[in-house]
Order: C-alpha cells, then structure tokens, then sequence
C-alpha cells in the first residue's frame, strides 16, 4: 500500500513531541502516513505557510486557528483544530535583577502566581520605566496567559508594562541582552533561560489555568474536508504517540530524540527536565511540577469547544476581535471535537460526550462558564 505523504510544519519546542514521535517511534507509518516534518523559525511563518498550503498540517498555538477563521490574520482562511499537543508546557521567566526586585517585596521561593503577582505588580508601581515583556506571537496562549495573570494581579498589560513577541528560541538571549525584563514560552526556552541567561522560573501554565491546552494540530478546513481519511489516520497516530510518550520508562528516549539538532539543539539534561517534571527555577530553587506538560493524560487531546470560547474571550478582552455571537461560534466550531471522537472511536478509547466543561480553574478562582460567555466578557473590561 501507497503510503499518504503529509507534510506537517513544527517549532522547536517540546509539545511538538508527539509530531516527532508519530514519525520517529512508527505510529504515523502504522497509519498509513509518510510524515514529512518541517522545521520553521516563527510562528509567524507557520500561520502564513499553513494558509498558503505549504504545510498540509502544523503544530499551531491553540488559539492560531481561531485567529485564522475570525479573519485576524494577514491570510486568513478558515483552520481547525480537531487535536489538542497536550496540555501545559509555558511558563514565564523573569530576569535576574527583576527577580531580585520581585524578592525585595516578599516574592516566596515558590511558583504560586498570586504571591509572584502581588509582589510584581509592587515592582511594577515603584519602577522608573515600563517594563518589557516577551511572547511568541500576539494570538498566542502565552500572551493571554501572561496578560491575564498580569490584569488579575492588578497590573494593567500596555498600559504599565510593554508586551513584543519574539521567536520561542530568541527569548532566552534577548532575556540575557536585556532586551526584555521576562517573557512567556514553552519548553525548553525556560530552562534554557534558567540554565544560561540566569533568569527565574516564575510559575508555570497549568498553575495559571490548570489541564489548559497550548498547541494544537491545525489545518486549513477546506483541506480537512477534502482528506477526512488522512485527519482521522492522523489523529490516531498522534493518539498513539501521546500514549507512548506519557510512559516514565521512554523519558529518556524521548529526551534524547527531541534534543537532536533538528528539532530542539538543546542539551537532554535541559529538555528533560518538563518531561520529568523535575525544574530548576534558578537562583538556588527548585520545585517538582508533576502537571507540567501533559501529553495523553486527562483528555489531553480532546479539544474542548468551552476552551475555544476562553481564548476567544481573551481576543475580546483584549482588542482584537469584535464581540458578537456569530464571532463566538465562529470560535467555537475551530476545536473539532467530532473528527477527534470519529477517528477513534474504532479504537475503544473512552471519549467525552460533551463538547463543552466548565471546570477549568483558574489562578484567581475566577469562573469560566462557556455558557455565559457575554457575562464573563462583560466581567473583564477595564
């Protein structure tokens, strides 16, 4: 049998592991499919490259497709996201000497975001400039994330301090340079941040919205429709993937593989560490994050519509997207919970019913219910 050549584009950061296991373990020649892996240098060209046809397929930030179907993007075409990379993986570092500002008004050796958010937005208050923050694109779960823990510590995003986005990988050196007092990223560009930069590992993702996605598999949807037997082949082997990666006996494989040149071009010992969940937060602490990423565990791959609506939310909040109810949907219909329970079901795997949930918790106890969407909006404007 003819294998199904797809080409899928990815960044070097760690929640592209189950992409590289696909191809590297077997699952996606298992399926059918001659995965053919692309290494990009930003997420800009991702978006762009994926819009054009480039890439059948790409690791995409979860709420990139949203973006994309919304029309916020420079060539935006409907995309979807019918599989979820996992769960968690971002963190945000701090420099050195933001860090000591930070410990001056009683920030605890710890990664509690409400003790790290009250003691910044002190630093914040008493600093003679705006400080400069980093992310890895403007529709990003990074820039949510880090805007909303700033906005609920009392610190107003743009307005007290200054947010601009930068590849994942050219974080650690601007942190280093001075280019940015901190910034926002996936693995493993904190604990190369940690590791060479001297920076601090503040806190982490899912302490910020616990069991949350940050990468999806997007693809455009007029695609999707015209190869429904590649998406559901696909969604299989990643499955597969997800499954062998969560098993503590192939960490050190898994490590070993994702640190070679063409993927991360980092040091095992640094990758390893969101695989273990074992972190050095830098200046003498560390702490054990058992949540950090997540690759199978939990529904980690199913994609929530309910989450969809939460980034979408975040667009509103923020400036980007017009609120509206066709808007909502447009969002909502991104996350394609159906081709996920359609491939595999024949599997066996035990799949949620719904599409929605309202039990992501965030770090200021602050509900999110999808279906009162209006009302949480309304509940976030300055």
């Amino acid at each position: 049998m003819t294998a199904t050549h797809l080409t899928a584009g990815f960044m070097p950061l760690l929640d592209a592991v189950l992409l590289v296991v696909a191809h590297e373990k077997g699952f996606a020649h298992n399926e059918g499919l001659a995965l053919h892996l692309v290494k990009e240098n930003s997420w800009a060209n991702i978006r762009d490259r994926a819009a054009l046809g480039h890439f059948d397929v790409a690791q995409m930030l979860a709420p990139m497709p949203i973006a994309a179907s919304l029309g916020l993007t420079p060539l935006s075409v409907p995309m979807i996201a019918p599989f979820v990379l996992g769960l968690g993986n971002n963190g945000i570092t701090v420099s050195a000497d933001l860090w000591r500002q930070m410990r001056d008004q009683g920030a605890p050796d710890t990664i509690d975001p409400a003790s790290h958010g009250e003691a910044f937005r002190k630093v914040v208050e008493a600093s003679p400039r705006k400080l400069r923050f980093g992310v890895v694109h403007q529709t990003s779960s990074h820039n949510y994330e880090l805007r909303y823990w700033m906005a609920a510590s009392g610190v107003r995003p743009d307005r007290d301090v200054e947010i601009v986005v930068l590849p994942p990988q050219y974080l650690p050196g601007a942190l280093g340079a001075g280019g940015v007092d901190g910034y926002c990223v996936g693995e493993p560009w904190n604990s190369v941040g940690v590791a060479g930069k001297s920076g601090r590992l503040l806190t982490v993702k899912d302490k910020i919205w616990s069991m949350s996605p940050d990468k999806v598999v997007g693809m455009r949807a007029d695609w999707a429709e015209e190869n429904p037997d590649t998406v559901s082949a696909l969604i299989r082997a990643l499955y597969r993937a997800g499954l062998w990666a969560s098993e503590q006996a192939h960490f050190d494989e898994m490590a070993a593989i994702m640190a070679q040149p063409h993927y991360l071009n980092a040091p095992r010992e640094i990758v390893i560490r969101a695989l273990t969940g074992r972190f050095v937060l830098g200046h003498g602490a560390e702490a054990e994050i058992d949540s950090h990423f997540v690759p199978s565990a939990h529904n980690a791959n199913f994609p929530w519509k309910s989450q969809a609506l939460w980034y979408y939310s975040q667009m509103v909040r923020w400036g980007e997207a017009p609120q509206s109810p066709t808007n909502a949907d447009i969002a909502a219909a991104c996350f394609r919970a159906d081709l996920y329970r359609a491939a595999l079901t024949s599997l066996g795997v035990n799949l949620p019913e719904a599409d929605y949930k309202s039990d992501d918790g965030f770090f200021d106890d602050v509900p999110f219910d999808p279906q009162k969407l209006e009302a949480y909006i309304s509940s976030q404007a300055d």
